[in-house]
């Protein structure tokens, strides 16, 4: 079939409909069904921070030991998402990823039952090592080529804000409505309620999800044969790409944007796990009120990621995409330790998580552009391993500076401080090799 070897004329217009009627067909399948997976696992991940409001006192916590906690997620993450990615390029993305999230669903509810320390950071190792992101993004360059990868990975990733703007009040009502009921807290409550989602959309994964393009019944021949073209020709111009392991863990680039990741996940991860209590701190009362006020900066991420993936894409530029939001971000966390009110507060924080955390996404581009293959597959998952030990120090840090000097200011320098960094080192990467 000639849609099968070579790419779509550029200009034809019954192929311009034919593909853009085919990657329509392939987004209401797959990256919605993608994000609500992502909603819930990432609140599965960050509800800790909620969680913290009633656990640290009842368990004796200490900041740092809860920054710990928090962070040590990340560990797991750092030591079993590569042989993961391997492991789901073999076996297929619908199997492993229905039991990563049936695994992450049983973990999560596990942590109603979290009575020491040790426990609380047990289970936090646990639900890194179960994973999720890192094979989500292999599994859309198999469908997506890098013109159109941004806008996709930005809307996918714009779970991350969507799960904190319900997710937050959830949280606080769910704790609030629930303590004391049956002998169990409202945090154990959270726990237990929050995590069924992710136990029904695992078995959901196992019946909804394909493993490649030609597998998908949902398309017809001409349509697979479009999109599998446009994938192969994206792959024949990834020459440069490391094609074993070993290769791509040595290859320089594959550092550097290690390097790049780990210090915006810094900022990231910095600001969600310790949004409740900053907030807290300017004033707010009441969980109910700390899930409802700590949920306006996400909705401020959501519409900024989402205009920015667009951007990207449209103009194929992928650096100063990057560039500009996290320095922008760096200013929101430096003017933060500078607010009188809880309203500036949150305007500065609203500064702040548009511009850390729409960095991620959008640095996918990245690595993507050069990647193929196994070493797509082993880079994508080193890279988001070494990159999120980010969110080990991140939280582990702030909470160490609060304890140390009694404020979060120290704190939110360093965040800031980190982007900075990331900024300069994105600005390394030659234009031409990325902006496609």
């Amino acid at each position: 079939m000639t849609l099968q070897t070579q790419a779509p004329v550029v200009g034809a217009h019954p192929a311009q409909t034919l593909e853009d009627r085919a990657y329509g067909k392939v987004f209401w399948r797959i990256v919605p069904f993608l994000m609500l997976c992502y909603v819930v696992a990432y609140l599965d991940r960050v509800n800790v921070g909620f969680a913290k409001l009633q656990m640290s006192s009842e368990l004796g916590l200490s900041e740092a030991a809860y920054g710990i906690g928090a962070g040590i997620f990340f560990i797991g993450y750092f030591l079993f998402e590569v042989p993961s990615n391997i492991i789901m390029n073999k076996v297929g993305a619908r199997v492993w990823i229905a039991r990563i999230m049936l695994t992450w669903g049983v973990i999560s509810a596990a942590f109603m039952f979290t009575s020491s320390e040790t426990v609380f950071h047990v289970l936090r190792f646990l639900l890194g090592v179960a994973g999720f992101f890192p094979g989500i993004i292999l599994y859309l360059t198999a469908w997506y080529p890098a013109h159109r990868r941004a806008r996709i990975i930005t809307t996918f990733m714009s779970a991350i804000p969507i799960s904190a703007i319900f997710g937050n009040p959830l949280s606080g009502l769910l704790m609030d409505s629930f303590h004391g009921t049956h002998g169990l807290s409202g945090w154990q409550w959270m726990f237990l309620i929050e995590a069924i989602p992710a136990i029904l959309f695992g078995v959901a994964t196992l019946f909804y999800l394909d493993d490649t393009i030609q597998g998908a019944k949902w398309l017809n021949d001409e349509e697979k044969g479009v999109l599998t073209a446009n994938i192969e020709a994206e792959n024949r111009a990834k020459t440069a790409s490391p094609h074993s392991i070993g290769a791509t863990l040595t290859d320089r680039r594959v550092w550097l944007m290690c390097l790049i990741y780990f210090c915006f996940v810094l900022g990231q991860y910095g600001l969600n796990f310790w949004m409740p209590t900053i907030v807290k701190a300017s004033g707010v009362s009441g969980n109910l009120n700390i899930g409802l006020i700590s949920a306006i900066p996400y909705i401020c991420t959501f519409v900024a990621m989402l205009a920015l993936g667009r951007s990207a894409d449209r103009l194929r530029e992928r650096r100063w995409h990057l560039v500009v939001p996290a320095l922008i971000a760096a200013g929101g966390f430096v003017a933060a330790t500078m607010a009188t009110s809880t309203t500036v507060s949150i305007v500065c924080l609203s500064l702040a998580a548009a511009g850390a955390i729409s960095c991620a996404p959008l640095f996918w581009s990245l690595p993507t552009a050069f990647l193929a293959g196994t070493g797509a597959a082993a880079g994508i998952a080193w890279i988001n391993s070494v990159g999120n030990l980010a969110g080990f120090l991140g939280p582990f840090l702030v909470g160490y500076l609060k304890d140390f000097t009694g404020t979060n200011s120290a704190g939110m320098y360093l965040l800031a401080a980190a982007l900075v960094v990331g900024s300069l080192a994105v600005l390394t990467v030659p234009a031409k090799t990325v902006n496609r």
